[in-house]
C-alpha cells in the first residue's frame, strides 16, 4: 500500500473528487481526516471507509473560516499524532459571472474558499512538515487556472492564484523535504454545479464556447489516482508542478 501509516487531511471530502480521494487514500493505508462543510455527508463517507476496513475521522469545517482550519489540523494531530499529507480540494464555482457583472461579495466568497482556504491549511501544516522534514501538499486547481475563460472572472482568478501559490510553496520549502503540487482537472462529473445558481448567460456562453472540444468528462476516481501519485513517494522528484488531467482538452 502506497500510503501505509500516513495521515492525510482531505478538504471537501463529502462528495465528488474529495470523496474519491479520501476513499482511495484509505484503501492505500492512510489514516484519513475527511473534512467538509457538509457534516452529514462527510460522516457518511467516513462510515463507508470504515465499513471497508479503512481508518478515518470526519471533521466538519468551512475552510473559509480560520477557526475551522485551526480545529481541523489540531484534530488531526490530536487523533493521529501528526499530518503527512494535505489535499486542498474544497472549492466553489462563481456562476460564470464576467468582470463587468461581478460583485465584491461574490469575488470575496470565491477567493475565501478557493484560494484563502488552501493558504490557511497550508500555513497550518507547514510547521509540522518542516519539523519532520517531510510532507506532501496537493492542491486541486483547475484548467480554469491555466486558461482564460473556462469559468467566470472570480473562479478563473482564484485558480490561477492557487497555481501560483503551489509553485511558490513547492520551491521555497523544498529543502525541508516538502513537496507541493497541483492538479488541474478538466470537466469532471461532480456536484460542484450545485454551488451555482442563476448563472450569467453572457459569461456562461463565453466559457462554454470551447466545450465541444472536450474529448470527455472525467470521473472523480481518475483525479484520485493522480492525487495518490502526487501524495506518494512515487512522486518524490515531482515538486511545484501542475498536472493537467483533462483527457487532452487543453492540448487542443
Amino acid at each position: 500500500m502506497k500510503l501505509s501509516g500516513k495521515v492525510a487531511i482531505v478538504t471537501g471530502a463529502a462528495s465528488g473528487m474529495g470523496k474519491a480521494i479520501a476513499e482511495r487514500f484509505a484503501q492505500e493505508g492512510a489514516k484519513v481526516v475527511a473534512s467538509d462543510l457538509n457534516a452529514e455527508g462527510v460522516q457518511a463517507v467516513v462510515r463507508g471507509i470504515e465499513a471497508k476496513g479503512g481508518t478515518a475521522i470526519a471533521v466538519a469545517a468551512n475552510v473559509a473560516k480560520e477557526e475551522d482550519v485551526q480545529n481541523l489540523v489540531d484534530t488531526a494531530v490530536s487523533t493521529y499524532g501528526t499530518v503527512d499529507i494535505l489535499i486542498n480540494n474544497a472549492g466553489i464555482m462563481d456562476n460564470f459571472v464576467p468582470a463587468a457583472e461581478i460583485t465584491d461579495e461574490l469575488w470575496e466568497r470565491v477567493f475565501a474558499v478557493n484560494t484563502t482556504g488552501p493558504m490557511r491549511t497550508t500555513r497550518k501544516v507547514l510547521p509540522i512538515f518542516m519539523e519532520k522534514k517531510s510532507g506532501a501538499i496537493v492542491n486541486i486547481a483547475s484548467i480554469g487556472g491555466l486558461q482564460g475563460s473556462r469559468a467566470g472572472a472570480a473562479y478563473t482568478a482564484s485558480k490561477h492564484a492557487v497555481i501560483g501559490f503551489t509553485k511558490n510553496v513547492g520551491f521555497q520549502y523544498a529543502e525541508y523535504g516538502i513537496r507541493c503540487n497541483a492538479i488541474a482537472p478538466g470537466g469532471v462529473n461532480t456536484n460542484i454545479g450545485t454551488t451555482m445558481n442563476n448563472p450569467s448567460q453572457f459569461g456562461m456562453g463565453k466559457a462554454m464556447s470551447g466545450a465541444s472540444n472536450n474529448p470527455r468528462a472525467g470521473e472523480p476516481e481518475e483525479i484520485a489516482a493522480v492525487a495518490l501519485f502526487l501524495a506518494s513517494d512515487d512522486a518524490s522528484f515531482v515538486n511545484g508542478a501542475v498536472v493537467t488531467a483533462d483527457a487532452g482538452w487543453t492540448a487542443y
